[in-house]
């Protein structure tokens, strides 16, 4: 896939941008039976993407051999129906690697994560981007967040630099990218991408959207999907109604609970998921599984997300 074609399917997407959790089995290793139906099932309920080994999918985790299997999995369980988009991170000569068994295992793009543990400048994050879109055909998202800040200067060269199609952001600071989205738009012709990729970002997307930026993760999908396709609709619509109801009795209690633990941007999700009956496993150190009460308040919380949902039908 080129990167044109990826940037029209992600544009208006249909639905939500699924960010699959990784399934482990007893053992701590892969179960890519089960991970397959997570993703399949994720696709079958209206997720207009995959994004595969990603930070809700903890890449850093996986092994190589384990995120291409995974990034396989992934492409054979969304049977081309949708594009699948794989993390690729670290420093550059390992960001290169993922990339390439990314392109191998037949992924449709690239979320570039930050650079492991150094504080780098403008130019040496520019060049460490534009290395890994060098390393493949793949369309590539760079996602900025922790020690990945960019300028609205960088993003213009990055929106320059050939494979780069938009960008991510995790850091949540809407002046900087009010200005980055406002240089872009000045300085580069054609349409570049930006994803809100704040955790639970249905809480921000009001926002973000004030800016432009239509487009956002959704770690809810993973084990409420009717939940996050209802609040996804009702952005679309302009359902003011639905989403206070939805950001009042539902998100802001959940993004409440995820702030009482560390990694349960995480853990907690993937908690979820056991909720809904599908055996992901646990969290692999060093995060840790959330308490016995708040996997409870998680269960509470689910069944009152429903209830909204049903006294709007």
């Amino acid at each position: 896939m080129t990167p044109a074609p990826l940037a029209a399917r992600l544009r208006d997407p249909s639905g939500p941008l699924f960010f699959p959790v990784t399934a482990y089995g007893p053992d701590g290793s892969l179960d890519l039976d089960v991970y397959r139906t997570h993703v399949r099932r994720g696709v079958e309920a209206g997720a207009a993407a995959v994004f595969a080994c990603c930070g809700t999918g903890e890449f850093h985790a996986l092994l190589p051999e384990e995120f291409e299997a995974c990034v396989r999995a992934a492409v054979e369980a969304a049977e081309g129906r949708v594009p699948v988009i794989a993390g690729a991170g670290y420093g550059t000569a390992l960001a290169v690697r993922y990339a390439r068994l990314a392109e191998a295992a037949g992924a449709d793009g690239l979320l570039a994560m930050p650079p492991y543990l150094v504080l780098a400048g403008q130019e040496g994050l520019l060049r460490h981007y534009r290395e890994v879109a060098a390393a493949t055909a793949l369309p590539v998202i760079v996602y900025q967040r922790d020690n990945a800040v960019f300028t609205p200067q960088t993003v213009v060269e990055l929106a320059r630099t050939d494979g780069v199609i938009g960008l991510k952001d995790g850091l949540g600071d809407l002046d900087l990218m009010q200005r980055i989205v406002s240089a872009v738009r000045t300085e580069v012709p054609g349409d570049f991408l930006y994803f809100n990729g704040l955790p639970t970002a249905e809480q921000t997307q009001l926002a973000y959207r004030a800016l432009g930026i239509t487009l956002y993760s959704s770690a809810v999908f993973c084990f409420a999907p009717e939940i996050a396709l209802a609040f996804h609709r009702a952005l679309r619509t302009d359902d003011q109604d639905t989403l206070r109801r939805l950001l009042d009795g539902f998100y802001r209690p959940f993004v409440e609970l995820r702030a009482q633990g560390r990694g349960y941007a995480v853990s907690l999700v993937k908690a979820g998921v056991r909720l809904r009956g599908l055996d992901v496993g646990e969290v692999r150190p060093p995060l840790h599984e959330p308490g016995e009460d708040h996997v409870k308040q998680l269960a509470q919380l689910i069944e009152r997300g429903h209830a909204l949902l049903e006294e709007d039908a």
